[in-house]
């Protein structure tokens, strides 16, 4: 790989050379921290040069990431923000201020780490999470918020000694990986708990409550429940978990020393995109008829965002639904009101469910593309009625510009 080549080559190299999660799942997960420390060290990247935020949890940590750098962001604060997965592109992961990393420096990374001809086997998410710190660093960012990829303790992120760590809540989700009980996954998130670095509970369940504060105790780590943080989230435009999220996002940050204004806290919110580039959770894109998509992909995600799509919806609800061939859709389905209009949706990631899997859940109607799906709803709909767009980043990230609103 030489300097002549473009973006698109660098990002065929990346998902080519180092498969992806976001591409074929499970198999793409390499854990452990021994990988990415060679592979900081032969890049000479410093992973504490610069203070984090590190966020864990089954759900909303994406969302807590954002309403953090959005927070820092309000303080004058140069922020680098990593999350995954992108929904459009590649560059949505790794943000200064709201800005994505510009392609020549995508390009000028994967030409030095090619250059170097190391023997690292690294995965393609540890060679991101590199490329995001040399990026964080040559733009001298002030802070970091490091969202984890997957789990906790031996995720690559966890190299990082932060200010704060964040978990948000747990429960069932990548049992195959993390462990098949709340118990075994809230240990592996707990896993970022750090020695005398606080850490911020975002709920508070018997189980996992104890499991926090064994671990947190046995490194001297200050423990925190975002209960406990006053904030002027319940004056704020947030409904449901995204209260939730914003509330966790403002303990973190009290965490650190900075308090948050009543004016900031608004000032966050209504500079959420330009500050971060945030999409895709409970955002309408139409109001007559009202169209919400929403990447929740879990039992307990759509559990926590039904109530409040249901309290949005006036008449006739309808979903359309896209999940991964990993995915139990049967435990999603259940949970769906009865008197619902329910339609599947597959997308064009290679982890789609098919029209065979689809079909042998029950589903009668199912679009092979996101587009042609909301126009034939739409098509149904009532002014009064309610479309909710939910189960996968995948299918979000297959919505066409002129559907977007922002």
């Amino acid at each position: 790989m030489n300097q002549s080549v473009s973006y698109e080559q660098c990002l065929d190299w990346l998902f080519s050379r180092f498969p992806a999660y976001q591409n074929i799942g499970a198999a793409a997960y390499k854990p452990g921290l021994a990988r990415v420390n060679d592979l900081l060290t032969i890049l000479q990247i410093n992973p504490h040069q610069i203070p984090s935020i590190h966020i864990a949890g089954t759900n909303g940590k994406g969302s807590t990431a954002a309403y953090c750098a959005s927070l820092l962001s309000e303080k004058r604060l140069k922020v680098g923000l990593f999350t995954s997965p992108h929904i459009y592109d590649f560059s949505e992961r790794i943000r200064v201020n709201g800005e994505p990393i510009d392609q020549q420096s995508v390009i000028d990374f994967c030409v030095r780490f090619q250059q170097l001809n190391s023997a690292i086997d690294a995965s393609f998410f540890e060679l991101t999470f590199a490329m995001a710190l040399a990026h964080f660093r040559d733009q001298d960012c002030d802070y970091m918020v490091i969202e984890t990829g997957l789990g906790g303790r031996l995720d690559a992120t966890n190299i990082l000694t932060p200010k704060v760590s964040v978990i948000t809540n747990i429960s069932l989700d990548h049992q195959d990986l993390l462990g098949d009980t709340i118990e075994k996954i809230a240990f592996e998130k707990a896993g970022i708990i750090k020695q005398q670095i606080p850490v911020v509970i975002g709920e508070l369940t018997p189980t996992t409550t104890a499991i926090f504060e064994h671990i947190s105790s046995n490194l001297a780590a200050p423990i925190y429940y975002c209960e406990d943080t006053p904030s002027a989230v319940d004056e704020l435009p947030l409904t449901g978990y995204q209260k939730k999220n914003f509330q966790i996002a403002i303990a973190a940050l009290n965490r650190i020393g900075l308090e948050c204004s009543k004016e900031m806290q608004q000032a966050a919110l209504n500079n959420l995109y330009q500050h971060t580039g945030f999409f895709g959770r409970l955002q309408t894109i139409c109001q007559k008829p009202k169209i919400i998509i929403d990447v929740s992909h879990n039992p307990a995600g759509v559990q926590h965002t039904l109530p409040i799509i249901e309290q949005e919806c006036r008449g006739q609800l309808f979903i359309l639904y896209g999940a991964s061939n990993d995915k139990d859709a049967h435990e999603i389905l259940k949970l769906f009101p009865k008197q619902a209009k329910v339609a599947a949706c597959l997308f064009s990631n290679p982890r789609s469910k098919n029209r065979e899997e689809w079909t042998a859940t029950g589903i009668a109607t199912i679009y092979d593309h996101i587009d042609t799906a909301i126009n034939a709803i739409q098509e149904q709909m009532q002014t009064q009625d309610l479309l909710w767009v939910t189960g996968s980043f995948f299918l979000i990230s297959d919505l066409s510009t002129e559907k977007k609103i922002f």
